[in-house]
């Protein structure tokens, strides 16, 4: 898109079905998306940690990856359903857990997750997000997860696992590589804070945020701190266990001796994930990390990805090393800026075709049947 054009989408409302066709890969939605948003959204939504290694890495460490194309297979028909935990979908992409979804679109997670549905697919609800449990839910026809944070405050997280299940989750995904936030020094030079009219009514009021004092750095950190309890460890991972009988997805793992750990202690499947490049920064990139974390679980549980997906090729490589499903962040909330729930359809719609065409380019029918045989340079 030229600046021009990003300029006068930037001065509309949500985008018409038109300007929405206009975007023609999710590159373009990041640029039409982040001039609808304020400099707070914007910085909280594209920050990563400190230097932003890991954050520009995540995609660099896609394009080091050659694919090894097949040909003359019948490419015909490429068939691109799969499940997760036992939930069919239409293609093996899902909706990564995000927070604040308010900061994009007034309709928030409620437009994510009507797309998400009407796609078959599966989204993950941010502990931290601008919609209850309760309203998503009524809204996923089944097709959500709760991913979780771990309070200090025990009976805190038990009341939340509890909703979790009663709205009609059906897995928990434990991001378990906030023992503490991530520097991300954009949002200490803004002072990011939660809008006014924005509440989070999964953890507690808006203004049980407002008390905290920032000390002119980022309020969600100070907030997130006292929430959070530092001393997670494996054994409460069996508490999780103990309170809910719905599968444990374990987000944040990166290494194979995680994911070993993680099958001691049960977790349903593994979700390899550097949170977007917001926490450690110069940790491996998620795909680095895919192959060594794959061969560690040798089939005894799905393994799940996000970070840096921008295109089709992105996702076949990531299933042809291993990944049952990957998720997307960051493209989610740049098509909610554009244009609320037709702009999450959109996006998904793009990056989705790109796949279908890059399997058929690489000699590949069926998602089932790649192999990292696919790849060079993993």
């Amino acid at each position: 898109m030229t600046q021009t054009q990003i300029e006068r989408l930037a001065r509309q409302p949500d985008l018409s079905l038109s300007d929405l066709t206009q975007l023609i890969n999710l590159h373009d939605f990041e640029a039409a998306g982040q001039p609808r948003l304020t400099s707070n959204a914007l910085d909280y939504y594209r920050s990563g940690a400190n230097d932003g290694h890991t954050l520009s890495n995540n995609q660099a460490a896609f394009a080091r990856l050659r694919l090894r194309p097949r040909m003359l297979n019948d490419v015909s028909r490429v068939r691109l359903e799969t499940s997760v935990l036992g939930l069919p979908l239409s293609a093996p992409i899902g909706f990564a857990p995000s927070a604040f979804h308010g900061l994009a679109h007034p309709d928030a997670e409620l437009a994510t997750v009507r797309a998400c549905a009407a796609a078959g697919r599966v989204m993950t609800l941010s502990t931290l997000s601008n919609t209850s449990i309760e309203e998503v839910a009524a809204q996923a026809d089944g097709r959500l997860w709760f991913q979780l944070y771990l309070y200090r405050d025990r009976e805190l997280a038990r009341a939340l696992v509890e909703r979790a299940g009663a709205a009609g989750a059906r897995a928990l995904v434990l991001t378990v590589d906030t023992p503490r936030l991530g520097r991300r020094e954009a949002n200490e030079r803004n002072g990011f804070v939660l809008p006014p009219h924005l509440g989070m009514p999964n953890v507690g009021s808006r203004e049980q945020m407002s008390q905290i004092d920032a000390e002119g750095g980022s309020q969600l950190a100070e907030y997130f701190a006292e929430l959070i309890d530092p001393s997670l460890s494996w054994r409460d991972v069996e508490w999780l266990r103990g309170i809910t009988d719905l599968p444990i997805v374990l987000k944040g793992i990166l290494t194979a001796e995680d994911a070993e750990l993680a099958m001691q202690h049960g977790a349903a499947a593994i979700w390899v994930s550097n949170h977007g490049g917001r926490q450690l920064d110069t940790a491996v990139a998620s795909i680095e990390a895919l192959p060594e974390v794959v061969q560690a679980v040798d089939g005894r549980a799905e393994v799940y990805l996000d970070g840096g997906i921008r295109r089709g090729t992105d996702v076949l490589k990531a299933l042809a090393l291993g990944a049952r499903a990957v998720f997307l962040g960051r493209p989610v909330l740049y098509g909610l800026a554009c244009g609320g729930e037709a702009g999450v359809s959109r996006m998904l719609d793009l990056l989705t075709e790109e796949l279908r065409l890059a399997m058929a380019l690489s000699g590949q029918s069926d998602v089932a049947g790649l192999s990292p045989a696919l790849v060079r340079g993993a």
